[in-house]
């Protein structure tokens, strides 16, 4: 028996391979379905099954086309409601694989189809959980996404305390949890950066499982949720209904552009050019109006944040040799319209003739030896929770995910200095307050990190409670 997680980092996503005696299962997997298809070749198994845990909202699974590849079913839990074909198991039922057994647990709280998948081996003994979102490590799965006029976040976080109490918290504590997402993912509050865990563990350290009762448990998990990102819906609605192959995405993706026909499609269909190079390359010269993204941080989670429409047209400048990296990227969270790539990047740009802008970035000691002198506008774009833990004195928190609908708090007349953490999205916020007009805009390079080293007053949030 083999049980490998596949766990792509800049998702905070965990797919699943398992393998018996020639028979592979596959958990949740992502878009781009060629990896599981050579490991299995490799292996000489067959996969034999595609088992999802629910309708993903944070990414396109690759269910459809691994479906279409293999010829195996996919497998959701109750209440799923598909308009492909699929198997929608019963609450209990065991679907056989090799020597082993794959059992639904049907696990509503999430969505209403949430099912977790336990693994009970050869010899009858309950090995894993591959547990979805309905438990993650060091938090559960938010309870927000599928409320409908008849279901409230509270019902929701009610009926997730009862899966967890009747179908999780009753398995042997030995079992090792395997979750779909870890720390990164938006899909919850307070994941852990390990991705496994034991069960009994989990029930030491994880908050929402060590609630007193039912309605501390309420209070505790629908607590200081923030927005789920735009995409979300979409993203369901793709994994509901079907989508394009993913190989087709990729192919139009890569089609390679001249600096005119980039200019074209811009000003004549209105298409988004995103920069994914390094900030500190955009920051020396990028294409007016651009937006940077880079792909060294969390990409796709900031495209679909930040981009609300998902059929926005898209022109990619990339750094050379990574332009299909970055179309797959977008295609996992349903970005599918990709026109191409501005072909020799940014030297080809420069060469044409055309313009550059630039963003003007100062460092943190910079930045402490002006606040001296003079009251400075300093935006801190990180969230909330990371500003409430310390932050400039007299500094304003507009956290990047809100950035659109707080853009009237910028002034274009005076200048705004801006911070995160370490730099990557403060450049982002840069280059989206450039593309909407407003140029007196400083980056503070390092972001807070830096700052944190120098004298500039700092103020920590203090808990009302805790006064006088």
């Amino acid at each position: 028996m083999k049980i490998e997680q596949i766990y792509t980092g800049c998702l905070a996503q965990g797919a699943y391979y398992i393998e018996s005696k020639g028979e592979a299962a596959i958990i949740d997997p992502l878009r781009e379905v060629k990896p599981y298809l050579e490991k299995a070749k490799r292996n000489g198994a067959t996969i034999k099954y595609i088992f999802e845990t629910h309708f993903h909202a944070d990414f396109v699974s690759g269910h459809i086309d691994l479906a279409r590849e293999t010829n195996a079913p996919i497998v959701y839990g109750p209440n799923a409601n598909p308009t492909f074909e699929a198997i929608i198991a019963e609450d209990g039922q065991i679907f056989n694989l090799g020597e082993i057994q794959i059992k639904v647990l049907h696990t509503p709280g999430h969505t209403m189809e949430s099912s977790c998948y336990l693994l009970i081996d050869k010899n009858g003994k309950k090995t894993a959980l591959f547990s979805g979102d309905t438990l993650f490590i060091g938090d559960v799965g938010r309870p927000d996404l599928a409320q409908k006029s008849d279901l409230s976040v509270n019902d929701l976080a009610g009926f997730l305390y009862d899966s967890l109490h009747q179908k999780v918290m009753t398995l042997p504590d030995d079992i090792i949890i395997y979750p779909a997402h870890g720390a990164g993912s938006a899909c919850g509050k307070n994941m852990s950066k390990e991705t496994s865990d034991t069960l009994a563990n989990q029930k030491k350290e994880n908050y929402a499982l060590k609630a007193a009762s039912k309605e501390e448990f309420i209070d505790q998990v629908t607590d200081g949720l923030t927005p789920p990102p735009f995409y979300f819906p979409k993203n369901v609605m793709m994994n509901k209904t079907g989508y394009e192959s993913v190989e087709e995405v990729i192919r139009t993706g890569k089609t390679a552009l001249s600096p005119e026909e980039v200019e074209t499609l811009v000003n004549h269909e209105g298409a988004l050019i995103i920069d994914t190079r390094k900030p500190d390359e955009f920051r020396k010269g990028f294409i007016p109006r651009s937006v940077f993204i880079g792909i060294g941080g969390d990409f796709a989670p900031w495209v679909g944040t930040l981009i609300t429409d998902i059929q926005q047209s898209i022109i990619l400048i990339t750094e050379e040799g990574k332009e299909e990296e970055v179309v797959t990227r977008l295609a996992r969270v349903g970005y599918d319209n990709t026109l191409g790539y501005l072909e020799g990047g940014i030297e080809a740009w420069v060469k044409a003739g055309k313009e550059l802008d630039s963003i003007t970035s100062i460092s943190a000691e910079e930045l402490a030896e002006l606040y001296k002198k003079d009251n400075l506008v300093i935006k801190d774009v990180r969230k909330l929770s990371e500003f409430e833990a310390e932050h400039i004195k007299d500094a304003e928190n507009i956290p990047l995910a809100q950035l659109s609908e707080l853009m009237t708090e910028f002034d274009d007349q005076d200048t705004s200095y801006i911070h995160c953490a370490g730099g990557y999205r403060s450049m982002i916020a840069a280059s989206i307050l450039k593309a909407r007009g407003y140029h007196n805009i400083v980056d503070v390079k390092g972001g807070f990190a830096a700052i944190a080293k120098t004298d500039i007053p700092k103020t920590e949030f203090v808990c009302p409670s805790t006064l006088s």
